[in-house]
Order: structure tokens, then C-alpha cells, then sequence
């Protein structure tokens, strides 16, 4: 039995252990996933990469999966997919099986998980408190270990409140840069499909796979050239001023208090007022931006006799509101949406990312019904504005307690996601994922090195470090007469060594700016590594080895400081 076909039967007998009947609304026939597993293993015991090989994931049921419902959580909304979503075409390209279309807050509306006919979704770890909407069923589906990676949506906070209630990791992206093509939508052009799994790296290792342009997208992006592929050793992070914390039960609040702890280790931490971006959480709902409600669930709220059967009153009553927005209006609060991000630049100059509580509460199911409209707007606090601000999230979880999860976020500015998965790899103690894979490479062997003086310089244009390498053993090195010192590295052929030295990921811009700014006699130029691979890397100009030092014997710089006593 190979890998993907024995993940996809425990994930059927753990999908009847658990008995969470309210977490699918459809689940997929397992005699039909076991067969898509078994071609999956096939072609990888052929050699085929699949990198998502013997998982197994679930889809919230807003997004198109080929041969299955989306309903929105809507049964009138019924239709069949012909194909799947762009987004879970390439998961199931690179390995991944899926197994259920799962529950959510009714036409991705709400925070709660209790606003569906197919039942509240509950808690996983405590049944009685609510599972975060709108995206419930796919974060319980993973907090129970039922599937290893599920999609949710994301428009006011649906990728990151259902993880952090939940205890896992929630994944938003900047906007456009997994497509939207397959997904009903929620509030255009604010929404966005994301990845909720039990580790960082799993949920990154599989937004990676999802990311990229798509032609028939028209909000599709792509990298920009001088995107930032790594922060600060030791970043700087906005967080909130005491005076914006009111909103935090007593539990939160003491669970924040430890995670600021937890945070200094890491990076110094800088209070901001905040009061600007909850005004502009306040617009989604609040304001006329609202309008895009209506435009994605108007015909079927209108279609529908009174609160006709399977029509949730709440998500219907904000749907109906929202139909008679202004145009004007909607231009109006645009504009201060407009105002807003500029300002919020002007908070977060000088840092890499904000943490936020990702949840305020952790409200009971029964609290909910009893004040629907109040306690689903307080679970959006510190998480609406940041797709109105253009901005990447990544939610962790932080503590469980006897009230409920707790969990923080990392936001970052647009494309600047690696900055808050590092953020968050570096407070869970794990090792970093990097999110964008395809960029240039440059090897260094000097004074660029980790811990070397000029290393800041590749910090500073946002590369990243790759992996220890050693060069073809055909190059020779020289220490060169340069302040600071560096060496020189001289391609000789037959009879050279292997030298040590570091590969580092950089972006097109940065490789650009880094050889613009390039002091002679350094040169950048093609390097052998011992794989065969040719990668940009430090050479030296001719000139610069007259009298120059031969330290190729020592195999790198390092060893080569080292035996003079430097670092």
C-alpha cells in the first residue's frame, strides 16, 4: 500500500471516529479518493515529484472541487463544479487528495461558525465554545486530525480566527496571489482562499504550491521584482498600545501579556496606536463597503421567500442592508480606506511586521445565539482591516486555557508574507518555510558571509539564506589587500580545490542593486558548485591577485580567519 492511499483510509476512520457530522456538508465517496491515491503512488513510484504526496485535504464549500456541491452553506446555491478551483488544481497536481467540502458561516459571512443550516460548527478541542467562522468546518476538520491541510477563505478574518480558536495555524496571503477563480465570493476584491494545517511549514509548503499568476484571474498577482525573501536576524514589531486591548477578556489578555514575553526574545517590540486600522475594521461592515455583500449573495437572499428554509436570518439580514448603499458612499469610504493605508505605512515605517491578538474572546455557542450581530463583530477586531489595507497574515496559535485558544498574528505589508513567516517561525521555535521559492540565486565566500562584516548589506536588500555550499574543485582563494578584508575567488580548472561558501536567495531587483553597488575588485559572475550547478557568485578582477595571499588550502574564508584568530 503506498503512502497517499494509506493517508486517505486513516482519514476516513479518523472522519468516523471523531463523529462531527456539521463539520462537511459533502464528503467525497472513499472508494473514489482511494483510487485518485492509488495513481497519485503510482506516479511517484515512477518519479514523478509530488510534493504534496500522501496528503489529504478538505475544501471549504464555497470553493469548486470537480464532481462535488458548492453551496456556500446555502442549499439553494446548489450547483455542481465542473472543474476544480485553480487553487485546488494545484494542490491535487502536486499530490494532495481531497476528501469533503466543509462547513462555513453562510456565504463566507461571519466569524462565529453558527450561521450555517448544516449546523454550528463546534469547537475542536471544547464542543461547547464556537469554531471561529466563516471558514469552521476546514479548521476543525484539521484540529481533529481529520485531513493534514484544509482551504478556507479569508474577507474580515475567516483563515485566521477559526485557527486560533481552534489551535492551529491559519495562512492569508496577499490578495491576488493565489487565484480566486473557483471561489464564490465573499466582498470583492477583498477576499482571498488560505490554508489552515497543524504546523507552519505545512501550511507554507502548501500556500507555495497554490501561489502564482493566473491568466483568467483579472485580481491575479505576481511577486514584485524587489520583493523581501527574509527580515531582520532580530526585526522590529509593531504591537498594540495598551489603550487598544480594551476589547480582550481577562483570559486573552493575560495570554497576550505572555506571548510579549515570548516575543522579546526574538525582536524588540514597538507600541503603535492602532485606533486608525480598527476604524477602517469598522468599514467592512459598518460602512458602505458592506455593498459587496450583496453583489455576491444579493440573488440568492432575494430569490428566497422571508427567511425561507436554509437562509441563515443574520447573514440574511446583513446581505438585505447592504443592498442599498450609494454609490457615492461606496466611493466615500474608498477613498478613506485609501487614507488609511497611507497612514498605516506611516505606523509601521521602521517595522518588519504588527502582532496582534487574533481574537479577542472565546464566546460559548449558546453566548452567540443569544447576541449574534454583537459577538461576531467583536471577533473581527484585530482582524478586518487587513485585507482593506492590502496586507499578509499569518495567525499561530499562543495558549490554551481553561477559557478558551488564544492565538496572535503576524501581519505584514503586501508581499511582504515571508517577513511574517518568519516572524511567526522564530515564536513557535520552529525553522522558517520560505514561501517564494523561484528567485536568483548569489553565492558568497567573504566578507558577505553570516556573521561577516558586509553580510548586512544582503540583509538589507531582503535575501535569504539557502544552504552551505562548496564549489566544484577547481578554484582557488586568495585573501585580497581590501577594507574590510575579503578574498578572491579564482576558477583554475584541474588541479583547484573545493571552496566553502554560502548560497543566498535574492530577488531580481536586489541581484541588480547588489552588482550596482559592487566595489572593485569584486566581480559577480558564474560559479560551479560541486552539485554542477552554475550559480552567480564573487569572483575577483585579475589585478587584485598581485601579492595577494594563496589561502586555498584552508578551504574557505572561515577556516582561514579562524586560524588568525578572527571570526
Amino acid at each position: 500500500m503506498g503512502p497517499s492511499v494509506e493517508r486517505v483510509r486513516r482519514a476516513y476512520r479518523r472522519l468516523a471516529e471523531v463523529d462531527r457530522p456539521e463539520v462537511w456538508i459533502s464528503v467525497r465517496d472513499q472508494a473514489d479518493a482511494e483510487r485518485e491515491a492509488e495513481l497519485l503512488d503510482a506516479r511517484a513510484a515512477a518519479g514523478r515529484t509530488l510534493p504534496l504526496h500522501g496528503v489529504v485535504l478538505a475544501v471549504k464549500d464555497n470553493i469548486d472541487v470537480a464532481g462535488m456541491p458548492t453551496t456556500g452553506a446555502f442549499p439553494g446555491a446548489f450547483r455542481p463544479a465542473e472543474v476544480d478551483a485553480t487553487a485546488v488544481s494545484r494542490l491535487r497536481a502536486a499530490g494532495a487528495v481531497v476528501i469533503g467540502k466543509t462547513n462555513l458561516d453562510q456565504f463566507a459571512t461571519g466569524l462565529v461558525g453558527t450561521r450555517s443550516p448544516y449546523g454550528a460548527v463546534r469547537n475542536a478541542r471544547r464542543p461547547e465554545l464556537i469554531s471561529g467562522g466563516s471558514s469552521s468546518g476546514s479548521a476543525v476538520a484539521v484540529a481533529l486530525g481529520v485531513v493534514d491541510i484544509a482551504l478556507g477563505t479569508d474577507t474580515a478574518g475567516s483563515g485566521r480566527v477559526p485557527a486560533a480558536l481552534n489551535g492551529i495555524v491559519g495562512v492569508k496571503p496577499t490578495l491576488g496571489l493565489v487565484s480566486a477563480v473557483g471561489m464564490m465570493p465573499a466582498c470583492r476584491p477583498y477576499d482571498t482562499i488560505t490554508v489552515f494545517a497543524q504546523e507552519l511549514s505545512t501550511a507554507i509548503r502548501t500556500a507555495r504550491t497554490m501561489t502564482g499568476p493566473d491568466a483568467v484571474d483579472p485580481l491575479s498577482r505576481d511577486w514584485p521584482a524587489d520583493v523581501r525573501l527574509a527580515g531582520s536576524p532580530r526585526p522590529v514589531l509593531g504591537v498594540p498600545s495598551d489603550d487598544d486591548l480594551d476589547s480582550l477578556e481577562p483570559f486573552a489578555l493575560a495570554a497576550w501579556r505572555d506571548a510579549l514575553d515570548r516575543l522579546t526574545e526574538h525582536a524588540e517590540l514597538r507600541p503603535i496606536e492602532m485606533a486608525p486600522l480598527l476604524g477602517a475594521a469598522k468599514l467592512l461592515y459598518e460602512g458602505a463597503i458592506v455593498a459587496g455583500r450583496f453583489h455576491a449573495a444579493g440573488e440568492h437572499v432575494e430569490g428566497a421567500s422571508g427567511d425561507a428554509a436554509g437562509l441563515d436570518p443574520t447573514v440574511a439580514g446583513i446581505v438585505r442592508d447592504a443592498r442599498d448603499v450609494a454609490g457615492w458612499e461606496y466611493v466615500r469610504d474608498r477613498a478613506e480606506i485609501d487614507r488609511i493605508a497611507v497612514l498605516a505605512r506611516e505606523l509601521l515605517a521602521g517595522c518588519e511586521c504588527l502582532v496582534v491578538p487574533t481574537a479577542p474572546a472565546h464566546p460559548t455557542i449558546a453566548a452567540v445565539r443569544a447576541d449574534p450581530v454583537a459577538l461576531n463583530a467583536r471577533m473581527g477586531t484585530f482582524t478586518n482591516f487587513v485585507n482593506l489595507l492590502d496586507m499578509s497574515a499569518v495567525s499561530v496559535p499562543a495558549a490554551s486555557t481553561d477559557d478558551g485558544e488564544f492565538g496572535i498574528t503576524f501581519i505584514a505589508r503586501a508581499f511582504d508574507d515571508q517577513l511574517a513567516v518568519d516572524a511567526a517561525a522564530r515564536f513557535l521555535g520552529v525553522p522558517a518555510e520560505p514561501y517564494a521559492e523561484t528567485w536568483p540565486h548569489v553565492a558568497v565566500f567573504g566578507a558577505h558571509l553570516r556573521g561577516q562584516p558586509l553580510n548586512d548589506e544582503l540583509v538589507a536588500l531582503g535575501a535569504r539564506f539557502a544552504r552551505d555550499v562548496l564549489t566544484a574543485d577547481e578554484y582557488q582563494l586568495y585573501a585580497l589587500d581590501t577594507t574590510p578584508q575579503k578574498p578572491g575567488l579564482v576558477r583554475v580548472g584541474p588541479g583547484g580545490s573545493a571552496i566553502a561558501g554560502e548560497l543566498w536567495s535574492i530577488s531580481p531587483a536586489g541581484l541588480g542593486a547588489f552588482l550596482s553597488a559592487l566595489r572593485a575588485p569584486m566581480t559577480l559572475g558564474s560559479v560551479t558548485l560541486a552539485n554542477g550547478e552554475e550559480v552567480v557568485g564573487f569572483g575577483c578582477e585579475p589585478r587584485a591577485l598581485e601579492g595577494a595571499k594563496d589561502i586555498t588550502s584552508f578551504g574557505g574564508w572561515r577556516a582561514y580567519r579562524a586560524s588568525l584568530g578572527a571570526v
